[in-house]
């Protein structure tokens, strides 16, 4: 899924860049507590840490940040949702073993070209604890496992809805529209009252006058949303037309780059949204070919020598005239594919594993490849032909289906943390 992160962190990458840029022993920071949540308590030292890791990341954005409290207000709602998650994991039993956190980590430090010694190096040397970052990269595996089960792995999707969904994109011509847009939300509370919902509407025309009068939407954005990425001035990054809140989806297709509307409400409250820009997509066209191959699977009685030798025996008498369909009939043990001669019609790129698709991509056509190794075995494969071919609407039911699932996702995690959040005792022992 392209877009399940986790809502309320700074993304990695931005996160390992202020680590390596900054030290949180720059001030000294008196520590008291905060906010009590349920059972738990956020001390100031950790609120003044997470604050100075948005100001930085603002600041190198070249982005004015608000002034007063607003900042902190935003932070601590983060942190109290990581705090309610986290809590909500450890009662359900939620872990993430040594083995698992080790080998994100060496993820992370091969993804900034370091060795895990040496990423650790790094870091201490910056003066961050390695410690803390690993508690910290923990935490986001738990909380990443704990919105897996309580909201992405309930989502369903029919052909019906992929049906529907593509029919409506037609009709609107947004088939292949994305559009990246910036968000405010003003909540509401899950049963309000007539007068707090008249309340929050005033207030939502009140911030949308100031943002037609020319107000930073990113800036009013940290400043008053509710939104989860309040934090981030509101971006919710480029949305593909089948991705877009329902909420506003029939209007941003009417709207031109720049344009700001609102407010919508649904359940959550007020929406403002501001169009920066919108780009078109293109057909999908794919290089298919069309190949045989035969499979020798390894077992106590057949060694990966014995399969390649038995394979470099087979390629030699289909070199010298043997009918390659005969010989898959008699010896691959793809049964499904052997009955047809070894045949495996014509595949796209990603139907089958990489590392039968790599030798497969490297072959001429009529050409025969060595005795290779899978997954699944050792093969060898003939490339009979390659074409091209319009996947466009294939593409357009895959990535349909993507935009569905990712709109689901989008709703059910911004109710089940609201709700979440609803349920939970907060005490605040700052001036909020």
């Amino acid at each position: 899924m392209k877009k399940l992160m986790l809502y309320f962190l700074i993304s990695l990458s931005s996160l390992l860049t202020l680590f390596f840029r900054t030290t949180f022993a720059e001030t000294e920071i008196l520590d008291y507590i905060v906010a009590v949540v349920n059972d738990d308590v956020i001390v100031n030292s950790e609120l003044q840490e997470e604050i100075q890791l948005v100001t930085k990341e603002w600041r190198q954005k070249n982005r004015r940040l608000p002034q007063g409290k607003s900042l902190e207000k935003q932070v601590l709602e983060r942190l109290i949702l990581k705090t309610l998650q986290l809590q909500l994991a450890e009662r359900t039993g939620i872990k993430i073993d040594a083995s698992t956190l080790n080998e994100e980590l060496r993820q992370i430090a091969s993804q900034n070209g370091e060795t895990l010694q040496s990423f650790r190096r790094k870091l201490e040397i910056q003066g961050y604890s390695y410690k803390q970052f690993r508690n910290q990269i923990k935490n986001q595996l738990i909380i990443r496992r704990l919105q897996q089960r309580q909201v992405v792995n309930r989502i369903t999707i029919t052909s019906r809805e992929i049906d529907n969904f593509l029919a409506n994109q037609v009709q609107q011509g947004t088939v292949s529209d994305e559009y990246h847009l910036l968000h405010i939300l003003l909540a509401i509370p899950s049963t309000p009252s007539p007068a707090k919902i008249k309340a929050k509407l005033q207030e939502a025309k009140e911030v949308l006058k100031k943002l037609q009068q020319g107000a930073d939407f990113r800036t009013v954005a940290l400043e008053v949303s509710d939104g989860r990425q309040a934090l981030e001035g509101g971006d919710l990054g480029w949305l593909k037309a089948g991705e877009l809140p329902t909420i506003f989806s029939r209007v941003v297709n009417q709207m031109a780059a720049g344009e700001i509307r609102g407010p919508f409400r649904d359940a959550s409250g007020f929406h403002i949204i501001k169009l920066l820009e919108k780009k078109g997509g293109q057909q999908s066209i794919i290089t298919q070919t069309k190949a045989r191959h035969i499979l020798i699977k390894t077992n106590t009685l057949m060694s990966d020598l014995d399969a390649k030798s038995r394979l470099e025996g087979l390629k030699y008498r289909i070199e010298q005239g043997d009918d390659f369909a005969e010989i898959a009939k008699a010896y691959s043990e793809d049964l499904v594919s052997a009955a047809n001669g070894g045949s495996l019609g014509w595949v796209s790129p990603g139907d089958l594993v990489p590392e039968f698709e790599e030798v497969m991509n490297s072959l001429s056509e009529n050409e025969i490849s060595q005795p290779f190794k899978s997954r699944y075995g050792w093969h060898i494969i003939q490339v009979l032909k390659r074409r091209k071919h319009n996947n466009t609407m294939k593409a357009l039911r895959n990535k349909a289906a993507q935009q569905i699932h990712q709109r689901k996702v989008e709703e059910e995690l911004r109710n089940w943390l609201r709700q979440l959040r609803d349920e939970a005792y907060v005490e605040y022992r700052i001036l909020h």
